[in-house]
């Protein structure tokens, strides 16, 4: 019940109602080993297919709450501070960035790459794509972090290939959000 975390009122006597992702979602596996340390999620939890559809239930479920990832939250729900024993964390980008924010992650993108060989035209662009400022800036619309430029840099790195522009430019993009979260 909600009065289990202090909530008084009308809430107190009230069922928290449960939203998360199914077992197939790599969000479900991250969120059993990192909030619940390996635990089980209650047979209550009402699982959705998607992220978005975790935040709608939750926006149109008084008493809900519910985990997604934060490129899925809207302005119909709140995306909660955590306190893992030294005070509350927002979620906010600059708390992921610096590994204090207790459940940021990365999110992974895998190509077919045999290292040391020649990436094909078709991902070699993507990766270039993705990587660079406008790219980036793609990843922001969509609600994600964008990564910094010296990992950008790595990154392309892995697959053999050069910055197709310059670090300053990644670094602006990256910088924009840290202070637009301050």
């Amino acid at each position: 019940k909600w009065g289990d975390l202090g909530i008084t009122g009308e809430w107190a006597n009230k069922p928290i109602s449960l939203y998360g992702r199914n077992a197939t979602s790599g969000t479900y596996r991250y969120f059993k080993e990192n909030a619940l340390f390996g635990g089980d999620f209650k047979p209550t939890v009402k699982e959705q297919p998607g992220s978005s559809a975790v935040v709608n239930g939750v926006a149109n479920d008084r008493y809900g709450m519910g985990y997604s990832g934060i490129g899925s939250k809207t302005a119909d729900v709140k995306a909660l501070a955590l306190d893992r024993g030294k005070g509350p964390v927002a979620a906010v980008p600059q708390n992921a960035y610096n590994s204090t924010y207790p459940l940021a992650r990365p999110l992974l993108l895998s190509i077919n790459y045999k290292p040391g060989s020649e990436l094909d035209p078709l991902r070699r662009e993507f990766i270039r794509f993705v990587l660079s400022s406008d790219g980036q800036r793609e990843i922001i619309k969509a609600g994600y972090l964008p990564i910094s430029a010296a990992l950008a840099e790595k990154q392309m790195a892995k697959v053999g290939l050069k910055g197709a522009e310059s670090p300053e430019k990644n670094r602006a993009v990256s910088n924009s959000i840290i202070q637009a979260s301050k």
